[in-house]
């Protein structure tokens, strides 16, 4: 691999125009594509082959109300007044007829129609049916209900407005996201000690994201791509461009400042570091690829979408750097007698067995640090983070609904009112959907009856309705109103307990009930991900020991690289759990409501941060194994290497840290909780596991740290990872007497 991607450097380079006209019109493509076809975004929730999910099915052709999104209209009524007093009626029934007229609307129960008025008459909610999804609802047909709502309160009335229309439609980007990327261009220019350097380093990076993020819109016509699946690509495309790019270019410079000629030092480094950029890309790519197989087409299309972003920030990285690199030729080398050329020449110079030349490195200050007591270090370490997993046993997963909604959102203002006043389970209806072999009316009717009075029975309902026909005459569709909210433990158990019923009700009505909604499918959702959740960490982990075992033809450091991995995943869920679900810092971080975990999160988290985690890991062990090659030496081989890998490490986990951090304030409760879950397990993993734990245990293991059976040895293959086959290469337009690539595990490491 090495020797392919040294020889795309050198192509790159000397096709420069080519390359970079190449992307600039596919970026135009895409975005002529967007701007034409214009698809919608789609953030609808399904699980194929669950009971909910048939039964929504079902009633989308006979009751397209029940399976359509829905609007509530929240009427309050003043201090020391009823809604029922006539002035206020009178409001209300104008509010209907106005929002009768609304593009799309199907239907509008009035609250003397449905009896929505809360006990205490000061409440009244209009309801509001489409006979299209979430995703097909027009903004003009919720900005016509919230016109018809804001009249209302010109005559005294306090409305808000909620439902499932008014969940999260469109790419979020604003001042936050700039931000991130301003401090990113900051971490670079200190990191390049150069503004020329810092702003090529960005400028692949932006490319391969705006045309990763427009070819993924270009695809919303023909699939159905959700909001947050476009944001999350945004959020890796933009982090996993921008490092990748570093580690290639840091390496151009470094041998730049040793004189190299430019274009076979940008082929050495695409061969060299290129080569572990594709490895970390590669893992990426897989785990996030592996969503699809749990079968949840949302979540399929975030890893696609995801995984996609990350393809073309590899692609980017190994073409487009070499391209913009040909450019700037010679202007990239660090000035001599500046900062970035002393760190090359430190790089590069004789150590003793101390392993200084001068004054130390700070990689060399901190890993001799670490490993003067490597025991401590690792009990130390490991005592931390498993303190910080233990609020992860508690974790609970649901999907968001408008409880989650910032609070001064009309829609968590609806939430709120009729939690209060009608009870949380008001929020959260179940559908059960009952239907019989009889294919008449007054049988359905029946047997709908029947079965709404073994519902009254079971514990935690607080009111049944009555059967609802549909236009097939054999169902009818009760409604259970819980009496927890959605995201509640009960609500789940109430649903099993009612799937447990479906056998008795069988047996004595003959008719066969499923329990349907929004709320019954998103149970569904966070069931299904519970269960796949271990099976995923156990691929995912496997996955790691073999790649790891191939790469660096070790034992010990592919169990301690599994191992830092569990703990990095473990720490951050134990974080997001105290916040999110606790409430910890809640009020300080901005987070609006404290509940179950949004449940896709955990297997987000693991796919990425795989990825990431072993980006760091074969960019920081790489050196540290070139050194044991050339020297035999293990614990000066573990300081050595870290001198190399250290500082370049450490620009690209902030520049990660900061874009993922970017998108924490973001005022949606999908992305919220995931930006922060991968920012701290990024910071995490490669301060605490990759630049700490791993030196101290391969201290501790010594020798016995780069050992690996023989016979496994010959069965394992080869990849190359760390471009060691470019000492034997010299390409035929190469005017250099030594061989190409002498040190080239160190390539991995930049600076």
């Amino acid at each position: 691999m090495a020797v392919l991607l040294h020889r795309l450097g050198h192509s790159a380079y000397r096709h420069r125009k080519l390359v970079l006209g190449i992307w600039l019109f596919v970026l135009a493509a895409f975005i002529t594509c967007v701007g034409v076809f214009g698809g919608k975004l789609d953030d609808r929730f399904s699980v194929p082959g669950t009971e909910s999910q048939r039964a929504l099915d079902s009633l989308s052709k006979t009751l397209p109300e029940a399976a359509g999104a829905s609007a509530q209209i929240v009427f309050t009524a003043p201090e020391g007044h009823r809604i029922t007093e006539s002035p206020y009626a009178a409001v209300i029934a104008r509010t209907v007829a106005e929002t009768e007229r609304a593009p799309q609307v199907s239907a509008v129960v009035a609250p003397s129609a449905s009896g929505a008025v809360s006990a205490d008459r000061t409440t009244a909610i209009v309801q509001v049916q489409y006979r299209v999804q979430t995703a097909e609802v027009g903004t003009s047909s919720v900005d016509a209900i919230k016109s018809a709502a804001h009249a209302a309160e010109r005559d005294g009335l306090r409305t808000s407005v909620g439902g499932s229309v008014f969940n999260s439609k469109g790419v979020h980007i604003g001042p936050s996201e700039i931000i991130g990327v301003a401090v990113a261009l900051l971490v670079l220019v200190v990191t390049f000690g150069s503004l020329l350097a810092a702003g090529m380093a960005l400028l692949p990076a932006l490319i391969g994201v705006a045309a990763g993020l427009s070819g993924l819109l270009a695809l919303a016509p023909a699939v159905s791509i959700s909001s947050t699946a476009v944001t999350l690509a945004l959020m890796l495309g933009l982090a996993v461009g921008i490092d990748y790019v570093l580690f290639i270019l840091s390496r151009h410079r470094q041998q730049l400042a040793r004189g190299t000629d430019p274009k076979e030092s940008v082929a050495l480094a695409v061969g060299t570091a290129g080569s572990a950029v594709v490895f970390a890309g590669a893992t990426v790519i897989i785990a996030l690829a592996a969503l699809s197989v749990i079968g949840i087409p949302f979540l399929t299309t975030m890893g696609l979408g995801a995984a996609g972003a990350v393809l073309i920030a590899v692609l980017a990285a190994i073409t487009l750097v070499p391209a913009v690199a040909g450019f700037a030729g010679t202007r990239l080398a660090p000035k001599p007698g500046s900062r970035a050329a002393r760190r090359a020449a430190e790089a590069e110079g004789a150590t003793d067995v101390e392993g200084t030349t001068g004054r130390a490195t700070l990689g060399t200050r901190w890993t001799k640090w670490v490993i003067a007591k490597p025991l401590l270090t690792v009990l130390a370490v490991t005592g931390i983070l498993v303190t910080l997993m233990l609020p992860a046993a508690d974790l609970r997963l649901a999907l968001p609904d408008n409880g989650s909604a910032p609070h001064a959102s009309t829609q968590r203002t609806a939430y709120d009112t009729i939690s209060a006043k009608f009870g949380p389970g008001f929020n959260g209806p179940l559908l059960v959907l009952a239907e019989t072999n009889d294919r008449t009316a007054a049988a359905s009717s029946q047997v709908g009856a029947q079965v709404a009075a073994k519902l009254r029975t079971l514990k935690n309902v607080k009111a049944v309705l009555p059967p609802e026909p549909t236009s097939d005459p054999a169902q009818s569709v009760v409604t259970v109103l819980p009496n927890s909210g959605p995201d509640s433990v009960r609500t789940d158990r109430l649903v099993r307990d009612i799937r447990s019923a479906a056998s008795d009700l069988r047996a004595t009505t003959g008719a066969s009930i499923a329990v349907t909604g929004t709320t019954a499918v998103n149970i569904d959702v966070s069931n299904r991900l519970s269960d796949s959740l271990l099976p995923f960490v156990a691929i995912v982990v496997g996955l790691s020991l073999l790649l790891l075992m191939m790469v660096f033809r070790s034992l010990v450091i592919p169990v301690k690289a599994a191992v830092g991995f569990l703990l990095s995943v473990g720490a951050s869920l134990g974080l997001v759990v105290a916040v999110f679900q606790w409430g910890w810092l809640a009020d300080v971080l901005g987070v609006p409501h404290s509940g179950p975990v949004v449940s896709f999160l955990p297997i987000i988290l693991i796919g990425v941060l795989f990825g990431l985690a072993m980006d760091y890991e074969v960019f920081l062990v790489s050196g540290m194994r070139e050194e044991w090659a050339h020297t035999g030496r293990a614990r000066q081989s573990v300081v050595d290497g870290a001198r190399h890998s250290v500082r370049v490490v450490t620009a690209a986990a902030l520049i990660m840290f900061t874009v993922f951090a970017g998108f924490f304030p973001l005022d949606d409760s999908l992305i919220k909780p995931i930006a922060f879950a991968l920012a701290v397990g990024v910071a995490i993993d490669a301060f605490a596991v990759r630049m700490t734990l791993v030196p101290a245990v391969l201290a501790l293991a010594g020798r016995g740290a780069w050992w690996l059976p023989a016979w496994l040895d010959r069965l394992l293959p080869d990849l190359d990872v760390e471009g060691s086959s470019l000492q034997k290469v010299v390409p035929a337009d190469s005017d250099e007497p030594e061989p190409v690539g002498a040190g080239g595990v160190r390539g991995n490491s930049g600076e």
